[in-house]
């Protein structure tokens, strides 16, 4: 019975039980409801990431840019202009889709490392303008009292367990994507531009529309993660678009695995605690933290969920050979016995 479990599929209920469990194990703690919160949150961004970054292989700084737009798109509209939650949440994500289509146009035109430069620097750019512009970002005093969603009906997402759930279903629409998209003819052309773009090309695949539309889609959904963390904490200030954000995306991708359906989870959800546990040594964290990054890179630089999927057809195929192994010594004894009996 066991043998015919996908280990794959255990893995993935096993972890969606556990996040839909979770405010009921954590009732009584509405601190770490919160904190499992913002962790989805910041797995749903990091989805965006593992499309350019995981699938296409193009390393884009900006992405804690775009998220940064979407949370002031979300906390700008709701405060100074008195706009609904859903208004400022859908505008957020046509602006960073756009924002990211047009700045794609232009940095797609390079490759490698003169692509992450040239997105680090839009990302510093949108930055200075966060912090320069006071008149309309309020510059370095934030932007506080971000609305909640309104109701629906009698769902009241001020509730935190309420917002947990609605987070973590926008969090399963972004797995499930990843999934169908990676078992998708644009998912193989995005992961055949990662192995190579020359042989992209030689098989038929548009190397630019396909990039152009990866970045265009990794930028949307940073701005609807933004948007989505600007209402939670209530308050953003510049540190929501500085390019920290896209390296602790980047880590959260490291750590649970590039181009995988569960590392954004996995890596957010495992890194958000690791910060909470090591908060007391504020930016010292990364003392412990870069230890246990440099041994991933050398035991399993493919992360977490990446080095457990290489584990099971390992294990697969060394079954298969000590099947196939005791198959010729069976075989051998019959034939020993045959003519030990014709002797």
């Amino acid at each position: 019975m066991m043998e015919k479990i996908n280990p794959r599929l255990l893995g993935v209920a096993l972890v969606a039980l556990a996040l839909l469990a979770a405010p009921l194990v954590l009732n009584d703690q509405p601190y770490l409801i919160r904190v499992t919160t913002t962790a989805a949150i910041y797995a749903i961004a990091a989805y965006g990431m593992n499309i350019i970054l995981g699938l296409t292989g193009q390393l884009s700084l900006a992405h804690g840019a775009f998220f940064g737009v979407g949370a002031y798109i979300v906390g700008l509209l709701t405060t100074d202009h008195d706009w609904s939650f859903w208004g400022s949440f859908l505008l957020a994500i046509v602006a960073t889709t756009a924002l990211g289509y047009a700045s794609g146009l232009i940095a797609l035109r390079t490759q490698g490392a003169y692509f992450a430069i040239f997105t680090m620097a839009l990302g510093f750019l949108i930055f200075i303008v966060v912090t320069r512009w006071e008149s309309v970002t309020h510059a370095h005093s934030g932007v506080s009292g971000v609305k909640y969603p309104e109701n629906i009906g009698p769902i009241d997402f001020t509730q935190p367990t309420t917002m947990y759930y609605f987070v973590l279903f926008i969090l399963g629409g972004a797995a499930y994507t990843t999934h169908a998209l990676l078992r998708s003819n644009a998912g193989r052309s995005l992961v055949a531009i990662r192995t190579s773009e020359d042989l992209a090309r030689s098989i038929g695949v548009n190397v630019a529309v396909s990039k152009q539309l990866a970045f265009t889609a990794s930028a949307g959904i940073a701005g609807l993660a933004g948007g989505l963390f600007a209402s939670l904490t209530g308050f953003i200030g510049p540190d929501s678009a500085a390019i920290d954000v896209t390296f602790e995306f980047l880590l959260f991708l490291l750590i649970g695995g590039m181009g995988t359906v569960m590392g954004p989870v996995i890596g957010s959800l495992l890194v958000a605690f690791l910060f909470e546990m090591l908060q007391d040594l504020q930016s010292y964290r990364f003392i412990v933290l870069g230890p246990i990054i440099v041994l991933l890179v050398i035991f399993a630089p493919k992360g977490i969920v990446g080095y457990l999927n290489d584990l099971i057809p390992a294990r697969r195929r060394r079954r298969q050979r000590a099947a196939a192994r005791a198959e010729d010594a069976h075989e051998a004894t019959s034939a020993t016995r045959t003519k030990e009996e014709v002797l």
